[in-house]
């Protein structure tokens, strides 16, 4: 008897010792079927539906409920169930990204894919054009051209970042793209970016020196100091495009990983992050100032000074032709400036990102080999000549 009762007090202690380890072992759920939750879990809501899987009055009051970046219970995917101990040392649970891009838009897809296709083609032409006219061509062997050239190796990098992925995602039914190509994609569009940017603010001092100091322009702008110049750009833009994608990196991701854009990029990727994205906002914020913000002042204040010059000019051609080509860069820059701006100064973004993304990175860079080069008298000579130049050695 004595026996029994000992043994039956031991099974009560082990009971309530194994109830208790299990309350302390309950497992967090983080996913989208709510039919799995267990009582006395810690629930991560990013898009469980409760709508379809009440929790019973029960698990509401045993059960322990975080929201997900102060999301709604509507929008989780591709998750796994973990422990709670676990939590802490393994909340990078989302191996790969869904680019939503334009999906949901029926034909529209179709059409967008023969478009961005035509651009690719255009613009990746236009600029090996360029690039061949002008180290064939003497005559172009200017500080000016120099720069374009510079532009036009840029361009063909910053197109065929974003435009062949996004070619493909046209093309996939599954749209995905791994962590590591995806924080590599947007490393690259934003140093190629922002390198860009500083690059046309530096062409356009170019232009502002010849004109304003004609007689001083040829001593200034040696070949030395054009490589000079010409690094400062790809320098800067990788100094300023690192620290917003290191804070971006570091991140935890573990919850939701549908991107609504049709690249990685960093505004996105921070709207996913589990962990607190306020440093990786303010970095991105300022990363835009310096390399958007900035240079587009620079630009709108040398061509202010530049078209107080050409007004001083007493030919009425000359006018003209300056007018001509300082508003068709002007337009073109307010546009790539512009847009850009919208999407980068607001830390979370919006909806229309990825509209106005199509703007900076198929529309402009098809434009402007046409713009900055391929509409230049001098350019359109110079190509005249290489053409019966490789004629007459072909046949």
């Amino acid at each position: 008897m004595v026996e029994r009762r000992l043994h039956d007090g031991l099974s009560k202690a082990e009971k309530k010792r194994k109830a208790k380890d299990s309350k302390k072992m309950s497992p967090t759920f983080i996913g989208e079927n709510c039919q799995d939750i267990s009582e006395n879990s810690t629930i991560v809501l990013t898009s469980c539906n409760f709508d379809h899987h009440p929790l019973s009055p029960k698990m509401q009051r045993n059960a322990k409920v975080k929201f997900h970046n102060n999301m709604t219970s509507s929008s989780i995917h591709n998750l796994t169930l973990i422990p709670d101990k676990m939590q802490n040392t393994n909340k990078t649970t989302v191996s790969k990204f869904i680019l939503l891009g334009f999906s949901g838009f029926g034909t529209f897809e179709n059409v967008l894919f023969y478009v961005a296709l035509l651009a690719y083609i255009v613009c990746i032409l236009g600029n090996i054009a360029i690039i061949i006219i002008v180290i064939f061509d003497p005559s172009l062997h200017t500080p000016m051209y120099f720069f374009i050239t510079n532009f036009a190796i840029l361009e063909i990098m910053f197109v065929s970042v974003t435009i062949p992925k996004f070619l493909a995602l046209l093309m996939q039914a599954t749209k995905t793209i791994s962590m590591l190509g995806c924080f590599a994609q947007m490393y690259a569009l934003n140093d190629l970016g922002a390198t860009e940017c500083f690059l046309l603010a530096l062409m356009v001092l170019d232009r502002y020196l010849a004109i304003n100091n004609p007689l001083r322009y040829s001593a200034i702008m040696t070949h030395t100091f054009c490589w000079g110049l010409a690094m400062l750009p790809w320098i800067a833009g990788f100094i300023v495009s690192f620290i917003p994608t290191i804070c971006t990196i570091f991140l935890e991701y573990c919850g939701p990983n549908e991107i609504n854009q049709f690249f990685c990029d960093l505004a996105p990727l921070q709207n996913l992050a589990c962990s607190n994205p306020t440093l990786s906002n303010v970095a991105t914020q300022l990363a835009a100032v310096l390399s958007v913000v900035f240079p587009f002042l620079t630009i709108v204040a040398l061509y202010t000074h530049i078209i107080c010059t050409v007004l001083k000019i007493e030919s009425t051609e000359g006018k003209q032709k300056a007018f001509s080509t300082c508003s068709s860069h002007l337009i073109v820059a307010f546009l790539f400036y512009c847009t850009v701006i919208v999407v980068y100064i607001r830390p979370k973004g919006s909806q229309y990102d990825k509209f106005l993304a199509l703007m900076y990175t198929v529309v402009t860079p098809t434009l402007n080999p046409f713009i900055y080069t391929l509409r230049n008298r001098e350019v359109n000579i110079s190509a005249r000549k290489l053409l019966r130049r490789f004629s007459l050695f072909f046949l």
